[in-house]
């Protein structure tokens, strides 16, 4: 495979090799004996998927779209944050240069909106300063069972940002924005309760969570486009059923509250991160990948097999964790990460080299 910017391969492979060191360390939380580099390694499962793989994927991208050079410097120190929690360097320094990358990701987002001032666009640099925020407390202290809502908010922002771009195609109305300015505010209040009331902070933003699923649900292009066949329909079916994971994750915060630990903690966490948060990366990633890489991408049926074992591996998880089931919970969890791990082999295998041939589609965005 051959692709126009192979300079940008380094900054994709700091955010794979944070998801690759990220699984490894889950895998060690779930209680699977796997060598690790140091004890207390496993607490750096959350910090690697978020902050060093996604948080490092969704800059990358924003770079690209900026195109600017410096904009190149946010992934880049990000991902770099992610290699020191890796090898051991002061946990401090790494925590600051995902910090830097964070406010890196909210300057991009200001130069964006100077560009196009629009809800979309706003919407998105809110997640940012989100991200920003819940970096900073993290360098402040705060444990990561109180900063990863904060987390989880930068990504729903920034992904309902995303699917509110493309619903204005279906002409969404003034109450229906107005509705959607209404549920971020109840996220965030949810997100200000945590350090006065951990339980009823997250159980408001789990009110938030379920409201979002069901505008998204409700509103996104994905509704008629699941319609249609081929990669477009595909997109559609990986949107909806993450709405639902977002939804259930909702359910789980509003009716669980605040559990700092343990199977609740779980179920609420994983319901947003794989089920919700992952079926938007399955959704995306034809997309994102050839533009990051310069690469056409073929569309392949197989796509579903990774897609349908995220919702069983999942789905086997929860019910280990609602029945106090810690044997199906543990291998729900080695089958979530094969799952990642099939994803990326697949969507890697089907990047082609830029020349058009026959039966190549180009993507586009749906």
């Amino acid at each position: 495979m051959i692709v126009r910017h192979p300079q940008r391969l380094p900054l994709l492979a700091l955010g794979m090799l944070a998801l690759l060191t990220g699984l490894w360390a889950g895998l060690a939380r779930l209680g699977w004996n796997v060598p690790l580099p140091r004890a207390g390694f496993s607490s750096l499962h959350g910090p690697l998927m978020v902050s060093g793989f996604l948080g490092t994927l969704i800059s990358l991208e924003r770079a690209v779209a900026l195109a600017r050079p410096w904009a190149y410097a946010v992934p880049l120190l990000t991902g770099l944050g992610g290699v020191g929690l890796i090898v051991g360097a002061p946990l401090l320094a790494a925590q600051l240069s995902i910090l830097a990358g964070s406010l890196g990701l909210v300057a991009i987002f200001a130069a964006i909106v100077r560009r196009h001032p629009a809800l979309y666009t706003y919407t998105m640099g809110g997640g940012a300063i989100l991200w920003a925020s819940g970096n900073l407390l993290w360098c402040l202290g705060w444990p990561v069972f109180l900063v990863v809502f904060w987390w989880a908010a930068f990504l729903v922002v920034t992904i309902a940002g995303e699917r509110l771009e493309l619903a204005r195609l279906q002409q969404v109305s003034g109450a229906a924005q107005a509705a959607f300015l209404l549920l971020l505010g109840i996220l965030l209040t949810g997100l200000l309760l945590l350090g006065w009331s951990y339980d009823g902070g997250v159980r408001v933003f789990g009110v938030g969570l379920v409201g979002l699923a069901l505008w998204l649900g409700r509103h996104d292009i994905a509704r008629r486009t699941v319609k249609q066949t081929g990669l477009t329909r595909f997109i559609a079916i990986c949107l909806l059923t993450g709405y639902v994971w977002l939804g259930i994750s909702g359910f789980c915060a509003m009716l669980f509250g605040g559990m700092p630990v343990g199977p609740q903690y779980d179920a609420t966490l994983h319901a947003f991160f794989l089920g919700f948060v992952f079926a938007m990366i399955f959704a995306h990633a034809p997309i994102i990948f050839p533009a990051v890489l310069g690469a056409r991408m073929t569309y392949r049926p197989l796509f579903y097999a990774h897609v349908v074992l995220l919702q069983v591996t999942l789905f086997l998880r929860l019910i280990g964790d609602a029945a106090g089931w810690s044997a199906g919970r543990q291998v729900g969890g080695l089958l979530n990460a094969v799952t990642l791990l099939l994803f990326l082999v697949s969507t890697v295998s089907a990047l082609q080299s830029p020349p058009t041939q026959a039966g190549r589609v180009e993507i586009r965005a749906s």
